[in-house]
């Protein structure tokens, strides 16, 4: 099954019958089975499901941080599958930034140095990288904590460096798994804000995994799995923003 927005055009990501197993024996299962998708530029989506339902697996595969068993996924119209190792990473470190539950930043490392990762993997020349991950930092209000060890910061705080880490390579696509789950309610309402804000004002697409049912219900589609399975499209109602 394919779900793509009324006129949408040519869809920036697509997934189409991806199925993917994970164990061997009696132990083996389908955490894909089957799944097509399409992602439009400039759209927020949720992937709403409980634990074990292949959401997280299903973002990971169109993010190209995992690879499938049978399917495949598009990136303008273009097969993952035809490109090198070398060309899906260069692809994923210009193309996408990533938001995760665990805030997966270096200890011992300056937050500007967690921010401008993306850029130092790139190759981006040092003072290029200092000024856009300045700039970037500015954003968030975290400038002036440009010098201090990222892991020292509030969880709040290291969310938004989080956040500023996945913007400072200007991403066509966020991906954003259970961003707010380690955070309290409203330190997760800023960051949910700020999500959306960079989706409204630099029409960057924003992909996110969530069970939190609000947090899904202000994103522009849902769609809904269950046992590896997309079972349910969910479209916002006219007028309604994030």
């Amino acid at each position: 099954m394919t779900n793509t927005l009324p006129g949408a055009v040519a869809p920036l990501l697509e997934a189409r019958r991806l199925s993917k197993w994970y164990g061997k024996g009696d132990s083996r299962f389908h955490a894909l089975d089957d799944v097509s998708l399409s992602i439009r530029r400039g759209e927020s989506l949720a992937i709403v499901g409980k634990s074990g339902s292949g959401k997280s697996t299903l973002m990971h595969i169109l993010a190209l941080l995992d690879s499938v068993d049978a399917g495949e996924v598009l990136v303008d119209g273009e097969d993952a599958r035809r490109l090198s190792r070398r060309a899906v990473n260069r692809l994923r470190n210009r193309r996408f930034g990533f938001v995760f539950q665990q805030f997966f930043l270096t200890p011992g490392t300056s937050v500007l140095d967690n921010v401008v990762l993306p850029l130092t993997i790139t190759g981006v020349p040092a003072a290029e990288r200092r000024r856009r991950g300045m700039a970037a930092l500015a954003r968030f209000d975290l400038a002036d904590k440009a010098r201090n060890r990222a892991t020292d910061l509030s969880g709040g705080q290291k969310q938004r460096v989080v956040l500023t880490r996945a913007l400072v390579g200007e991403p066509d696509v966020i991906f954003a798994d259970e961003p707010t789950g380690n955070l309290d309610s409203a330190t997760g309402a800023i960051v949910e804000d700020e999500l959306f804000a960079l989706n409204r004002e630099h029409g960057i697409t924003l992909v996110i995994v969530t069970h939190d049912e609000d947090l899904a219900a202000r994103c522009d589609r849902q769609v809904h799995m269950r046992d590896g399975r997309l079972v349910e499209f969910t479209s916002a109602p006219a007028g309604v923003s994030a």
